[in-house]
């Protein structure tokens, strides 16, 4: 097997435990390299570090799959994934949830998402990419699936040298399926939504709207399918609008409110957000709950600052139109902000806005998406509620 030899100083992250090993981090190897191959690492005094695979085309050169001595074979990843749906099962998810998230699962660069008996895989690193069909023989075996897709249709595969591509991997089936969140129904998209067709992240985060709401006139911005417009409904609003620039989201967010006999209470209009809350904050609009869950604004170091000036702006226009004593919920899924910066930023919102505001909750990501301490990446989904009132 390939030996890799990490240089003396290297971050003290890989010792503690982050999979991830950038090639300036990297001494010498012992061979030639196959990209995608599995490899064994070491540190300079020739301690074995861990075993994963290697992309020389990658800017992280080795992604570790484990710490021990051990084949990386079918059966290796078989008993990481039953492992994975285990623990989901044990902290309550047995329906609907991200069952493998990565680093976090000890499987870097792999997602899996489960929608009943359903799965949806992204695969975005060569080496993962290349043990697919031993993933996707391990989840025909665990679940016996009704169907498998792929929606390896994004931009980060190239960096690693792969194509985006989609499709199906298993027997052809229809994509367009219906989960249960909370009691309420929803239409999930597999081969064209957004990610892998439903944002499970924010499940838990749904229901903690549920006081707030009721008999409440809310606004929802960014509202893609609705899925919080719907909550806020199903949790006894008196009105709810939910906005978003797409008119294919809100073409299906109006499909979801039919379908939990929700149309009544919920509409919503294909506009600018943006554009939109600034007008109608200068009109005196008013709302007693108003709800913001934006797109990530940045993917990139280099443009944080641009994200913190966004997420201050729409949350300062969320701001001026809740009513007094009325509440702002608030998101933000941008991984390179991490969550002192984003309660800053609202902070700072805030105070232009001349409003003083409480913390209800502030929440990470649905725990089906685990956190793993010193793995930056893995505590992305900031999600806040606040009590707003005048100064």
């Amino acid at each position: 097997m390939i030996k890799v030899i990490l240089k003396k100083k290297i971050a003290p992250r890989i010792a503690n435990g982050h999979p991830w090993i950038f090639a300036n981090e990297v001494d010498k190897i012992s061979g030639e390299v196959t990209p995608g191959e599995i490899v064994d690492v070491f540190y300079a005094d020739e301690k074995f570090a861990g075993r994963g695979y290697i992309n020389p085309k990658s800017q992280i050169l080795v992604r570790l799959l484990t710490r021990k001595k051990e084949d990386i074979n079918e059966q290796f990843f078989y008993n990481r994934l039953l492992d994975a749906w285990n623990y989901r099962q044990k902290i309550g998810y047995t329906e609907n949830c991200r069952l493998i998230f990565g680093e976090a699962d000890g499987m870097p660069a792999l997602i899996i998402d489960k929608f009943n008996d359903y799965f949806v895989i992204q695969t975005l690193a060569l080496g993962i990419d290349q043990w697919k069909p031993a993933i996707v023989q391990a989840l025909e075996k665990i679940f016996k699936p009704r169907g498998i897709y792929e929606r390896n249709d994004v931009p980060v595969r190239e960096l690693e040298g792969l194509p985006q591509q989609k499709g199906f991997l298993s027997a052809p089936f229809p994509t367009e399926i219906t989960i249960r969140e909370n009691g309420l129904q929803f239409y999930v998209d597999i081969e064209n939504g957004q990610k892998t067709g439903y944002f499970l992240d924010q499940q838990d985060n749904r229901r903690a709207i549920q006081h707030i709401v009721k008999g409440a006139d809310v606004l929802g911005a960014f509202t893609y399918t609705g899925t919080f417009e719907l909550h806020a409904a199903h949790y006894g609003a008196k009105s709810v609008l939910g906005l978003d620039i797409s008119a294919n989201a809100v073409a299906q967010a109006t499909r979801n409110a039919q379908l939990n006999g929700l149309d009544k209470i919920a509409r919503f209009e294909a506009v600018n957000a943006f554009d939109v809350l600034k007008q109608w904050a200068k009109d005196g609009r008013q709302y007693d709950v108003v709800m913001l869950d934006p797109p990530a604004f940045t993917k990139s170091r280099e443009n944080i600052q641009k994200a913190i000036t966004g997420y201050k702006e729409i949350n300062l226009r969320g701001m001026k139109l809740v009513k007094n004593g009325g509440f702002l919920v608030t998101s933000s899924c941008t991984n390179l902000v991490h969550p002192e910066l984003f309660l800053q930023t609202i902070d700072m919102a805030a105070k232009d806005a001349r409003k003083r505001i409480r913390q209800v909750t502030f929440q990470a990501q649905a725990s089906d998406h685990p956190i793993i301490w010193g793995m930056e990446n893995t505590n992305y989904l900031k999600f806040l509620i606040v009590e707003v009132t005048d100064r």
